[in-house]
């Protein structure tokens, strides 16, 4: 979801490192250090002060004063974010992470705290066929030929299109698989790099979390973006974002998924969604 970039050899390292990694023994936790990008809006961003703001670090300041944990939120690249926790440079990542089977190999996940779908922008509203937004969405699961007989209008929309990605997140190996044969796929660094390119037109479309498109739209500078085609949610998208632990932190990850589920039951959670997203994002059991 937010700008990943270098997820191969993120994940490369990362294994690296797991594998030389000595074995730790259980500590009693009174601190701990969150890595978040701090500009993937509203997920996590930087206020003109400094200060780290947010859907995500306003729900660790809730979860970390009841697991009376003093938690340091640090600003961090996506890029070489896993390997540096797995180093033990960071004790948690929190940066609207999809749980996906290729993260679970080098880390831990706690229980999931949103479930988002995904949708493409460009300039012109009728780029893609049909209705737009949520009232054309479509749900996709996992099996390959369904989730390509699901996008086949969107194939041949896009044929001979250019479509922006962010390097490394849950949407670029969905993007290189159903459109790299018809389209031109140009990764970025960033989501926001991105959408520099298709306000400029270098690319004619792009595609990622809506909850990141919703943030954007909202701001005067980019009234020129509009959703094209229809808004994909589902399976697809795995489980949800969670936040990120080294597989043997095990007495970690159960605090904050003891803390996490507490806030879901109480209505913490959804509150900070429909706050932040402008609806219930948390997952459906």
């Amino acid at each position: 979801m937010s700008n990943k970039s270098s997820w191969l050899g993120s994940v490369a390292l990362s294994a690296m490192v797991l594998a030389c990694a000595p074995a730790l023994q259980a500590k009693e936790w009174t601190s701990v250090n969150i890595a978040t990008e701090g500009a993937y809006e509203p997920w996590n961003l930087t206020l003109p002060g400094g200060k780290i703001s947010g859907f995500e670090p306003e729900l660790m300041d809730v979860i970390c004063q009841r697991m009376k944990l003093k938690c340091n939120i640090v600003v961090q690249n996506w890029d070489g974010m896993i390997a540096s926790l797995n180093a033990g440079k960071f004790d948690v990542l929190m940066d609207a992470i999809v749980i996906n089977d290729e993260r679970q190999k080098v880390m831990a996940f706690s229980t999931p705290y949103a479930q988002t779908p995904a949708s493409f922008v460009a300039l012109q509203a009728d780029l893609l066929p049909g209705k737009t937004g949520t009232d054309a969405a479509i749900t996709l699961g996992t099996d390959p030929k369904e989730i390509r007989a699901g996008v086949e209008d969107l194939r041949k929309a896009l044929k001979g299109k250019t479509i922006g990605i962010a390097s490394g997140t849950i949407y670029t190996s969905f993007i290189d698989q159903n459109f790299k044969d018809v389209a031109t796929i140009r990764e970025y660094g960033s989501s926001s790099e991105a959408i520099l390119d298709l306000q400029s037109g270098r690319i004619d479309v792009a595609f990622d979390d809506v909850t990141f498109f919703n943030s954007l739209m909202d701001k005067p500078e980019n009234k020129s973006l509009v959703y094209t085609g229809p808004v994909i949610k589902g399976p697809i998208w795995g489980e949800g974002e969670a936040l990120g632990f080294r597989q043997n932190d095990v007495e970690l990850k159960a605090k904050f998924d003891a803390a996490l589920k507490e806030a879901m039951a109480d209505g913490t959670i959804k509150t900070l969604s429909e706050k932040w997203f402008k609806q219930d994002l948390t997952p459906k059991q």
